[in-house]
């Protein structure tokens, strides 16, 4: 099994930059800093073509922002990377991470071992409640495959073909990469996780997250929160009938 490291790392947060090049040195694969996305420098033009309405179900509630856009458009570069080279599978970090070295070594021989089958494993730096099916064991890491897919794209092993798979089908995207990927019965592949996975998230104690705005009104918050309170709702029904595959994987024919 050949694998690459990918760093996803925002030139202008200068604040992260010692911590992504630490991560690069800590996780054991070789690889480099990839240059995010900054979708705060995308012209309206450029925006508009890769940003759609309603792509699946169920529709996003908010407009997407520009960080939110360049973070799914720096994962699909990866996705396309992966393809022009000869490893088969990429081990994708973003800078605001950290790594538990034990820990992470067990979770990665874990991944390692089943990313071949699995296609999407992440390293998640919390657990979920829910139905999932466990995998695999290694010491303390448990593999599983949830019935509602987690979120955050701190860290992640992907295999070349389901890279490849997901490129396809986010030519024009409407919601964040890990809504995306979560998105099993439109994807037909249901991400696995791995927890504890020796990854946590640190975005705090740099320079807080490169994506998320200020404080909003107290009838906004409200708002967005029923809206959010139907989004959930919705994608935990779909994903209770997605006809995705139970033990994770894809149909890669």
């Amino acid at each position: 099994m050949q694998l690459r490291a990918f760093i996803l790392h925002l030139t202008r947060a200068a604040g992260r930059r010692e911590n992504a090049q630490q991560l690069l040195k800590e996780c054991g694969v070789a690889g480099g800093l990839w240059p995010a996305v900054d979708g705060s420098n995308m012209s309206s033009t450029d925006l508009s073509d890769v940003v759609g309405a309603q792509l699946m179900e169920p529709e996003y509630p908010f407009p997407l922002k520009t960080g939110e856009i360049g973070c799914f458009l720096s994962h699909r570069q990866i996705w396309a990377e992966m393809q022009r080279r000869d490893e088969d599978a990429a081990l994708i970090i973003e800078d605001d991470a950290a790594l538990d070295a034990d820990v992470f070594a067990a979770a990665m021989d874990l991944a390692l071992s089943n990313i071949a089958a699995l296609g999407y494993i992440q390293l998640q730096t919390r657990i979920t409640d829910g139905p999932a099916v466990l995998v695999d064991t290694n010491g303390p890491c448990q593999l599983t495959v949830p019935q509602l897919g987690g979120l955050r794209t701190t860290a992640q092993v992907v295999s070349k073909g389901a890279a490849a798979h997901l490129l396809r089908l986010s030519e024009i995207i409407d919601r964040p990469v890990d809504t995306f990927v979560q998105s099993h019965w439109h994807t037909l592949l249901r991400p696995a996780r791995i927890y504890p996975s020796g990854v946590s998230d640190i975005a705090d104690d740099l320079d807080g997250s490169t994506i998320q705005s200020g404080k909003k009104p107290i009838l906004e918050k409200i708002t967005r929160e029923v809206s959010r309170t139907r989004f959930r709702r919705a994608v935990s029904r779909l994903s209770h009938s997605s006809d995705a595959p139970l033990k994770g994987g894809f149909d890669h024919g």
